[in-house]
């Protein structure tokens, strides 16, 4: 059932008195209160029904985190609606794979569905329902100590889970939301402690804030929350050195974004770690190291897919290896080696595989994710070309079309064969020491 989300929280169902007078909604230039906020969501709300959209029904919208994006999000909820927020980067293939997937049918249970790409196979929507979103956000309340006099500025686009968690758990907290649109190191460094008291960001983010702004954010300033994709120890200690608060998380869109948060003083003391799972939610590892998870906080399941997306018992196998101290924390040492995280962003390596032996001039190819200071991981590829004259640059434009700005591969290794082991399967530890070298092409 969709979940009118605002009207919710007007009416205590978070199980706080939110006043309505105090402030929901900031941008640069202006701000809106929650019982003005609940008007502007009226209003659009009643435009939407007047364009057709109807209860039951899924709408894809734009993604985007400045002011419109927010309240369209919340009056397509008002309307009864799913929101479906899609990327703006998408590439032309995937936009219309993404519309098409989502034109099937209304989702049963959802309150919002995501387009990602998992950790198998091609991009899907995943169905997240209103009690998912509320465990979540009650989970990181809890973690976070979060209340209605933090502001958070929202960095993260909401055609990503943690860009939508932010909002959603912003306004379940009775907290205040600054949406200022795409982020700009600029912006964020200037709002940072004024008003800003919290915020979310993918290490590529963390890097640049640090190369903007080396030293401390005001006190006011409490918590960078830090996810999307592993931060590299040197950008955790060079955080730590300059006294930015950091909060390390791990998480997922299949589990309604975290699943294990560490506190800012949990960073500081144990550096690495990114805390013991959250409230509701229970981890474990299997014979072969991978983290499994389970709890309130765990997706419907996928769009018009009758894939299960857990087992019998619940458990959601995460394709990430790690392991729990003694403590209870979470180490996270890994991923499977068809999985990439570039800039927050999941990168499928096979699904670019499949879209790289499609074209005309490659006969076989092998995608993985290389370490990269900027990215965290960027995609590089080793193709195998048909005899003849090659064009690699041809072959980078004609990508455009297909894939997304980071599922692209940035460097290039042009093989006459693919190395193989013993079994015949490909060696992706060999591919990625090959695109590693010096002389791999870059784009």
């Amino acid at each position: 059932m969709v979940v009118d989300l605002l009207a919710w929280v007007l009416a205590d169902g978070a199980g706080r008195t939110v006043d309505p007078d105090s402030t929901a909604l900031l941008w640069p230039g202006g701000s809106c209160t929650y019982q003005e906020l609940n008007g502007r969501v009226d209003e659009r709300a009643r435009a939407l029904a007047g364009e057709g959209l109807e209860p039951g029904s899924i709408r894809p919208i734009v993604a985007s985190n400045d002011v419109a994006g927010v309240i369209t999000l919340l009056a397509v909820w008002r309307c009864g609606a799913t929101a479906a927020p899609l990327n703006p980067g998408l590439a032309r293939r995937e936009f219309t794979a993404a519309t098409r997937a989502l034109s099937v049918g209304a989702a049963t249970a959802g309150q919002l569905i995501l387009w990602t790409s998992g950790t198998v196979g091609a991009a899907r929507g995943v169905e997240l329902s209103f009690d998912n979103l509320r465990a979540s956000a009650m989970a990181v309340g809890g973690r976070l100590d979060l209340g209605p006099d933090d502001v958070w500025l929202a960095s993260l686009s909401t055609a990503h889970v943690g860009g939508v968690a932010l909002v959603t758990r912003a306004l379940m907290m009775g907290s205040a939301v600054l949406a200022a649109g795409p982020f700009d190191v600029g912006v964020a460094s200037k709002v940072l402690g004024t008003p800003v008291t919290h915020a979310s960001f993918v290490p590529t983010q963390l890097l640049r804030m640090l190369d903007h702004r080396p030293s401390r954010p005001p006190t006011s300033f409490r918590c960078a929350l830090i996810g999307g994709a592993h931060a590299p120890p040197d950008l955790v200690a060079r955080a730590l050195d300059a006294g930015w608060p950091i909060s390390l998380t791990y998480g997922m869109t299949e589990m309604a974004s975290q699943v294990a948060t560490a506190t800012p003083r949990q960073v500081r003391a144990k550096p690495g770690t990114v805390g013991s799972p959250l409230d509701g939610v229970e981890l474990r590892t299997d014979e072969r190291g991978q983290l499994l998870v389970r709890g309130a906080t765990r997706a419907v399941g996928y769009v018009g897919s009758d894939e299960a997306m857990a087992d019998a018992d619940g458990w959601y196998r995460t394709g990430d290896l790690g392991y729990i101290d003694e403590a209870g924390d979470v180490w996270v040492t890994g991923r499977r080696i068809d999985r990439i995280v570039s800039g927050g962003v999941t990168v499928d390596a096979i699904e670019v595989e499949g879209v790289l032996r499609a074209h005309p001039s490659v006969v076989d190819a092998c995608v993985v994710g290389v370490q990269d200071a900027e990215w965290g991981e960027v995609v590089g590829a080793v193709v195998v070309p048909v005899e003849g004259a090659f064009d690699l640059d041809a072959l980078d434009v004609a990508l455009r079309e297909s894939l997304s700005a980071a599922k692209r591969p940035r460097l290039w290794w042009v093989a006459s064969e693919l190395p193989l082991n013993a079994n015949g399967k490909v060696e992706r530890a060999r591919v990625r020491s090959l695109l590693e070298d010096g002389r791999a092409l870059q784009n």
